[in-house]
């Protein structure tokens, strides 16, 4: 009704013991497998990089990167190693990024969810490669670790170059596992709400980097 998508967590709502078995999910479909995995890479990158990023959580959100880069498109085609990747992957990122936040990657997509009942995974993923490249002045070296552990040989490269090269790398494995770079119900008219509404999210101030009301407008845009 309010076209507002609010988290709700609660200590009592984390479990003791997660147990992770790769075999529950060959029955997920290619879609399904592709959009949460590609959530699941925007919370290792986004937790990377965020204000309150720190040592440990960064160690976990590198690996995270690291096996999804590495298997998300095997588990795509249900290979076993790939659904295994997948399932430690997602896991390793959710330790690390529940400590640190997210950004504003996030903070976008939940509004598009809200108000066009776009799927978490695929707005994420539209979203992720978008924001990186807004984030990345803010980001120091981090960029150059994220290209490396997405398989990208980063030797010679300045940092301009390694970092485009981040950024394409996430892009590329977006289209791979067949999830769209546009979104074609976002109307000119309804950015003014889902660019206050992103702005407001839970997850944005977190971002690297700050990013006003019409700096969402001019994300989202990118979606159009």
């Amino acid at each position: 009704e309010t076209h507002h998508k609010y988290p709700v967590n609660d200590f009592v709502l984390i479990p003791n013991y997660a147990v992770l078995d790769p075999k529950l999910t060959y029955t997920l479909p290619p879609h399904l497998t592709s959009t949460t995995g590609m959530d699941a890479l925007t919370h290792a990158i986004e937790g990377y990089t965020t204000k309150a990023a720190w040592d440990l959580p960064d160690c976990l959100n590198l690996e995270a990167i690291r096996l999804i880069a590495k298997s998300l498109r095997g588990a795509v085609a249900n290979d076993p190693a790939g659904r295994e990747g997948m399932a430690l992957g997602q896991f390793v990122t959710g330790m690390a990024f529940s400590n640190v936040g997210l950004g504003i990657a996030h903070s976008v997509a939940h509004t598009l969810g809200a108000v066009y009942d776009t799927p978490h995974g695929v707005a994420c993923a539209m979203m992720l490669p978008i924001v990186m490249e807004f984030n990345a002045e803010a980001t120091g070296e981090k960029l150059k670790a994220v290209a490396e552990a997405m398989g990208v040989d980063t030797t010679g490269m300045t940092q301009a170059e390694y970092r485009k090269a981040a950024v394409d790398a996430v892009r590329q494995l977006s289209v791979d596992v067949g999830i769209p770079t546009k979104l074609p119900a976002i109307k000119e008219e309804d950015l003014e709400f889902l660019a206050q509404s992103a702005y407001a999210d839970a997850c944005a101030p977190g971002n690297p980097k700050e990013a006003s009301v019409e700096d969402m407008k001019a994300l989202i845009r990118q979606l159009m």
